[in-house]
């Protein structure tokens, strides 16, 4: 019989592989091109071309930590265990920051693309629905929201290889070289949130740890072939739809105004958008955007649950459901953040990327931190799962993020400055709370 607060465990193999894939899969289907404005084909390939140096580095260094602590919290978990509960607590507030502002962009994707059928719906009103039903499929049950996601990670999946099949025979090389360079250097690295959307969130697979069945063996097998499956996507993706009309046809819908559905306008010079084919990918393009929005849902619940389960936050959003036995106050109280950032920030969908993907390299940098820190203070903590090339590969992904960060704060000051309030703030919050706590 499980504790009261404890989380069941029911995930597979098979489901985290669902997991990581979907909770990432959405970077294939939008945000990514619109790197292509900065650092043209070359650029964004350089910075493509790093980061998923960085993200397999870091996989496999996250999945050393996932295994030997498998807890919801996720890197919030391993930072507090292993630099105390300060840098635990901006870990765990870094990763919040990804897991919310993540889901909002992805929510105007839908509406975006739901609007393509239905012009009379707003954006913004499908954006919403899109929160409050998946929300509550979360509150369900894991299991069932798991393989949910499974089910609509397998389509997607299916649509990126079917849109790979029916581009790739257009494909010309002058397409990938025409203005290849736009801004020379600095378009790499104004091009590193692009590339990050490519990855972003999928270590949110270590956030369901405590529910897997047997988590040492579950962790590596989820992650490994998660990341595997993300990289060959990514490549398809990134060739096949400029090889057909070059990067431009797919960054403008029309002169001077960006589109967030590069796929769709790529395939619109190849088949007329009348189109049976053309409706087929476009609508079956919508579960790749459900599978993420869904997916990270689920894990910003638990990461928000394991915040208020140890008191870092709230305490009512550490309570499981009696009868789900899952995160329904965290996920509501996510849900309530996701809804209000869509109508303070609506179409401004690439802030909303930046600040989450400014949240995800603090969360990377942090926990790779903590690994070599485990290493030396805990040489005998169980680890199922070593990274291989100690300590090459935590080093490589730390030294990548730290690059990343650094870039992104100085082409990007704004959501910079807004990402740094909102931790800035809640830490002090957490420091009152907890010196008002310990007084009581």
């Amino acid at each position: 019989m499980s504790a009261p607060n404890e989380l069941k465990r029911t995930l597979t193999p098979l489901m985290l592989w669902g997991l990581g894939v979907g909770y990432v899969i959405s970077g294939m289907y939008f945000g990514w091109n619109l790197g292509l404005k900065e650092g043209g084909t070359l650029g964004l390939a350089i910075a493509t071309v790093f980061i998923i140096i960085m993200y397999v580095t870091f996989t496999f260094s996250y999945t050393e930590l996932a295994c030997a602590i498998p807890r919801a919290g996720g890197g919030f978990d391993y930072a507090n265990r292993a630099l105390g509960k300060d840098w635990g607590f901006i870990a765990g507030m870094a990763q919040n920051v990804e897991f919310i502002f993540a889901p909002p962009a992805i929510a105007f994707a839908i509406g975006a693309y739901f609007n393509l059928f239905f012009p009379q719906i707003p954006v913004l009103a499908i954006a919403i629905a899109a929160f409050v039903v998946f929300t509550a499929l979360n509150i369900y049950g894991v299991k069932a929201a798991a393989s949910f996601e499974l089910l609509i990670t397998v389509f997607a999946v299916g649509e990126l290889l079917l849109f790979a099949g029916v581009s790739l025979p257009q494909f010309e090389m002058k397409n990938l070289r025409h203005n290849a360079f736009p801004n020379g250097w600095q378009g790499i690295f104004a091009a590193i949130p692009s590339a990050i959307w490519f990855f972003l969130a999928i270590e949110g697979v270590a956030n369901v740890a405590e529910e897997a069945i047997n988590p040492k063996r579950t962790m590596i097998l989820g992650f490994g072939s998660a990341i595997l499956t993300l990289v060959i996507l990514c490549v398809l993706v990134f060739i096949s739809s400029i090889g057909v009309a070059g990067w431009e046809a797919i960054v403008y819908k029309s002169p001077g105004e960006t589109s967030d559905s590069p796929l769709p306008l790529a395939l619109g010079h190849i088949v007329d958008k009348k189109n049976i084919l053309f409706k087929l990918l476009v609508t079956i393009g919508l579960f790749g955007l459900v599978a993420s929005f869904h997916g990270i849902i689920l894990a910003a619940g638990r990461a928000s649950f394991e915040f208020g389960r140890i008191k870092y936050g709230p305490s009512f959003i550490g309570k499981i459901h009696s009868r789900f036995k899952t995160p329904a106050m965290a996920l509501l109280v996510n849900s309530a953040i996701g809804i209000v950032t869509l109508l303070l920030l609506n179409k401004k969908t690439l802030d909303i990327i930046v600040i989450s993907v400014f949240g995800a390299l603090t969360l990377y940098i942090i926990s790779m931190i903590s690994l070599l820190r485990l290493r030396r203070t805990e040489p005998g903590l169980e680890r199922p799962f070593k990274v291989p090339l100690y300590p090459f590969f935590p080093v490589v992904a730390l030294v990548i993020a730290v690059v990343s960060i650094i870039a992104m704060a100085y082409y990007n000051q704004k959501p910079a400055l807004i990402f740094l309030c909102i931790i800035a703030g809640c830490y002090i919050g957490f420091k009152l709370f907890h010196k008002n706590t310990a007084n009581n």
